[in-house]
């Protein structure tokens, strides 16, 4: 910052924070990121999102990957994918000490439809053609919000009991794999309302009444199947339903925001950089 600001370093989310001194950055994301890198120099950070945190489109593990992405570039590093991701795993599970997994930041440095597997020391992005599957696919949110590593703890507490329905859930995802295949799109729904019904039976944190009754209005009115997205306990809810139906869907859930969206084939990216 020139010399005529009271200030050394500016960040602006819902709040605006002027600080001398890095390390008095109140965003925790922001001030561990600037840790991890060794910024110490004054710096101004603007965050902008066009939907609100806390529903469930891990939106937190995006803007840790856009950041470090953007903190790389500013120190003249450029810097792949599974960096962007490791780090940001690393962020927020182990200095942050936040009950979240993987997918988020791997899903935001990679970008694209894909099939990610995990192993206890690697990974694996297998990219998948998703076809038509976007017309059959609605988004709405339901009103409610939650703190997703609340949400997460009970699920890993219970992991031991869930062994079975968990295993379970790995395997659909190859099924679903296989039915995008062979555009059997219909039968993908339903196989999406199998998965939910599986996840939600994991803990009683995952779904509400409030949620519940919201699907059922939603397969009451045409659609096949869905889930909530993320962790659980409120956010988005992504409902499929064929096009000729959704017109029914979206009167039956009047009271909810229902948002349009498409899928991004591309991950974290610098859009400009001046080259200083």
């Amino acid at each position: 910052m020139p010399p005529y600001f009271e200030h050394k370093s500016k960040v602006v989310y819902s709040k605006f924070e002027y600080v001398n001194n890095n390390e008095d950055i109140k965003h925790e994301t922001v001030r561990e990121c600037l840790k991890l890198l060794g910024i110490k120099d004054g710096i101004e950070i603007y965050h902008h999102s066009d939907l609100p945190a806390m529903r469930g489109l891990g939106s937190s593990s995006s803007f840790a990957v856009g950041l470090f992405n953007a903190l790389y570039t500013l120190l003249g590093k450029e810097v792949t994918p599974d960096i962007l991701a490791s780090d940001a795993v690393n962020l927020e599970q182990h200095i942050m000490k936040q009950n979240v997994g993987c997918q988020d930041q791997y899903h935001a440095a990679f970008g694209g439809f894909n099939r990610i597997e995990f192993t206890k020391n690697d990974y694996k992005v297998t990219p998948i053609d998703k076809g038509e599957l976007e017309k059959y696919l609605m988004l709405f949110d339901t009103g409610t919000y939650r703190v997703a590593s609340e949400i997460a703890a009970e699920q890993i507490r219970r992991t031991p009991q869930n062994v079975r329905e968990l295993d379970e859930m790995v395997d659909l995802v190859y099924h679903g794999e296989y039915l995008l295949k062979r555009d059997d799109y219909k039968e993908f729904g339903r196989f999406l309302n199998e998965s939910w019904q599986i996840k939600r039976s994991l803990t009683d944190k995952i779904s509400t009444p409030n949620i519940d009754r919201i699907y059922e209005s939603a397969l009451k009115a045409g659609a096949i199947g869905g889930k909530l997205l993320g962790a659980g306990g409120g956010g988005y809810m992504l409902i499929f339903a064929e096009p000729e139906k959704q017109d029914k869907v979206k009167e039956a859930l009047g009271g909810l925001i229902h948002v349009p969206f498409g899928f991004e084939n591309k991950g974290s990216r610098i859009i400009f950089n001046n080259g200083i």
